[in-house]
């Protein structure tokens, strides 16, 4: 099969010729010299240059295709700091081009069966069918006829019609809630979400201690999916563990460790376990991880396609690949939201499209300064975001110099350098660090459009009742 590799600093993709022609040899040889140079084409087979602003989204070390990942900063990409993240790129030109609406169709997964592969010669297949005259005069019609017309000309040749991708929301139809969390959100009431990290043995001890702590202090408890590209036991055991012991589970599921086959086979698992909250997230970049590194070329999803696949496979009953699910799983999708990264107006139009795709809550990552924070959330008002997804906000308690040093290099996560100094100041770095937390929620929750808070201990949670009590988030929760 024909290979691709996404990002300039590992080997381009290569051709796979098989069993075509001379001049279809020619044609393909042809468009990877102009397009490589023109637009940084990777020669992936599944072209959405026209959605993308003409720059190629496969120059993405993660081979994102549906936006820029939770760790992404103007300055440049946090796997190759050498260079700027392309989906900056995409979205200023698209943004000078007035082409910002395309980027929100959801694009689905590579059709790895056609990597390598030209697309010139469907092209002008297709425009031979439909008639050159026709073509010529969308080519030169106003702007907004021009792009439908060629939008629409390169979703048949990308895909099949069971397999395309648009920009509008799909909300959940009509039905009972299937979990609490989701019970509580749909009543209008504020939840409280904690995160615990998986055990780094098979031992659960810790893990069910942990839950025994937070049964009766939080709505639901998330499993975190190897953090930081790091082994533990895995989300969906974690998820198991919590149901035996009576605690509603989220089911963390990270796109970097799964292709299209292991994600679909593991929800319905899940969902024949009970397990009802799912998290879908891209994941951290395996060079943040331990040594040896793991291969870094195998990115299948990414967290919207997550989404998008999902949301399918619960409404419509359908993989991805078209056949019908005889009984289809229960679920409420959730999406994670980045307010440090990029910028707000980026990350509005991102959350926006994970929203559109199938996300019914979001979890953010962590929020220290929160006037920024402030400004975050108003652009995702703006772009609608929270008047149709309920919103929970991230907070953690640092509980030490080491702690505030090491989450200051954590992409996604801004720390403010006041809060570094408090820290570092204090002859009580553990006091300190709740005491900043629940300052942090105090200011948080009362923000407009958020519905709950999320608590991320990073293996600190036997200090979560304590923030719980000390913050009134008990109350607030089963008020």
């Amino acid at each position: 099969m024909p290979g691709l590799t996404p990002g300039r600093r590992f080997q381009p993709a290569y051709l796979s010729f098989g069993h075509r022609s001379v001049p279809e040899r020619l044609v393909a040889f042809v468009e990877r010299q102009t397009k490589s140079v023109l637009f940084g084409c990777r020669m992936c087979g599944n072209c959405l240059l026209q959605e993308t602003a003409f720059i190629c989204p496969m120059e993405c070390p993660k081979g994102l295709r549906n936006g820029p990942c939770g760790g992404s900063t103007p300055e440049g990409c946090y796997v190759d700091p050498e260079r700027p993240c392309i989906w900056h790129r995409i979205y200023e030109r698209a943004e000078r081009m007035g082409r910002t609406g395309l980027l929100m169709e959801v694009q689905p997964p590579l059709d790895w069966s056609r990597v390598g592969h030209d697309t010139w010669v469907e092209v002008i297949q297709k425009v031979r069918k439909r008639g050159s005259g026709t073509a010529a005069s969308a080519l030169f019609a106003g702007r907004e006829r021009r792009q439908a017309f060629w939008g629409e000309f390169f979703r048949e040749i990308r895909q099949p019609d069971w397999w395309q991708g648009d920009d509008l929301p799909h909300p959940a139809p009509p039905r009972e809630p299937v979990s609490k969390l989701e019970r509580k959100l749909a009543a209008g009431r504020f939840v409280v979400t904690a995160e615990v990290a998986p055990p780094l043995s098979v031992a659960p001890e810790k893990l069910v201690a942990s839950l025994d702590l937070l049964r009766n202090v939080v709505d639901a408890v998330n499993f975190t999916d190897s953090p930081s590209a790091t082994p533990r036991m895995s989300s969906l055991a974690c998820s198991a563990i919590a149901l035996a012991h009576n605690v509603e589970p989220v089911l963390q599921v990270a796109a970097r460790d799964r292709t299209r086959m292991a994600l679909q086979g593991e929800i319905l698992g899940a969902a024949a376990l009970g397990v009802r909250n799912v998290l879908c997230i891209t994941g951290d970049h395996p060079i943040i991880g331990p040594a040896p590194q793991a291969r870094m070329d195998i990115w299948d999803l990414d967290a919207i396609q997550m989404l998008w696949m999902l949301r399918r496979m619960r409404d419509d009953g359908r993989y991805l690949d078209g056949r019908q699910i005889v009984k289809r799983p229960a679920l409420f999708l959730g999406a994670a939201a980045s307010p440090s990264a990029s910028t707000p107006r980026i990350q509005a139009l991102r959350e926006l499209k994970k929203s559109h795709a199938g996300a019914q809550f979001f979890q953010s990552n962590l929020i220290f300064d929160v006037p920024a924070f402030e400004q975050y959330l108003a652009t995702l008002d703006k772009a609608g975001v929270l008047a149709s997804t309920p919103f929970l906000a991230g907070v953690t308690p640092v509980r030490s110099v080491r702690m505030a040093h090491t989450l200051a290099g954590v992409p996604g996560v801004k720390l403010p350098q006041s809060v570094i100094q408090r820290i570092e100041s204090s002859s009580e770095p553990e006091k300190e660090g709740v005491q900043i937390a629940l300052e942090t929620i105090e200011r948080v929750r009362r923000l407009p459009g958020i519905r709950g808070l999320h608590l991320m201990a990073v293996g600190w949670e036997s200090v979560l009742p304590r923030i719980v009590r000390e913050s009134g988030l008990g109350e607030a929760a089963s008020a």
